[in-house]
């Protein structure tokens, strides 16, 4: 995720990522009690609604995902400040969070559990988040669409522009959509678990891409 990283790199790795946190927001929103974990925009809307007496979202659900979210854009500028190879080490940390989630899912979905995988996934999308900020990847942040969404239009031809990254934005888009789709279709028929499982494969595909193209700069 860092500057000295080639351009199909820069490239590879947050568009995967973005797939991964199309998934876990499907997971989040349908599986753990209508809570975002990585859109944080969303997820203040729907404590919004929660707070104003709908009984369709949890009150407490987004306000640990909102913690935990905080919790790990800190971690991740802690990380980029103290460890020079900080990228890696922050796709590491992202990753092993996400495997305790499934875990944790795996053993049943009890309310306590269920914060906690919350918790687990909402420190990971914070973590990715800020690294990916922290990293200069401006128009691609993996886990929100709507700066990306503004930029392909303001800087399309149709606007005046001249159109540079436009793929790149799309791909995020679709990718986005995608994820969403899969981690919907994965866990309306085998549950949370399989749904996370699937989406830890995924990041460990993307970081091993990563780790492969920063190895071959």
């Amino acid at each position: 995720m860092g500057g000295a990283q080639p351009r199909a790199g820069r490239a590879v790795l947050p568009l995967s990522l973005t797939l991964v946190s199309g998934m876990l927001d499907a997971v989040s929103y349908l599986g753990l009690g209508h809570v975002f974990v990585a859109n944080m925009t969303g997820n203040v809307v729907v404590l919004g609604m929660a707070l104003g007496g709908s009984p369709d979202f949890s009150t407490p659900g987004c306000l640990v995902a909102l913690a935990g979210f905080v919790g790990g854009t800190v971690v991740s500028g802690r990380l980029a400040r103290a460890v020079p190879r900080w990228p890696l080490l922050a796709l590491v940390v992202e990753s092993v969070l996400l495997v305790a989630a499934t875990v944790v899912a795996f053993a049943g979905l009890t309310s306590g559990r269920r914060l906690a995988v919350i918790c687990l996934l909402g420190l990971a999308m914070g973590l990715r988040t800020a690294s990916i900020r922290l990293a200069g990847v401006s128009d691609i942040t993996t886990t929100v669409i709507t700066s990306t969404l503004a930029a392909l239009g303001a800087h399309s031809a149709l606007a005046g522009g001249d159109g540079a990254g436009w793929g790149r934005r799309l791909g995020a888009v679709l990718l986005l959509l995608a994820g969403a789709g899969g981690g919907a279709w994965l866990i309306l028929r085998w549950g949370p678990g399989v749904a996370l499982a699937v989406a830890v494969g995924l990041q460990g595909v993307a970081g091993g891409a990563y780790a492969y193209l920063s190895r071959h700069r």
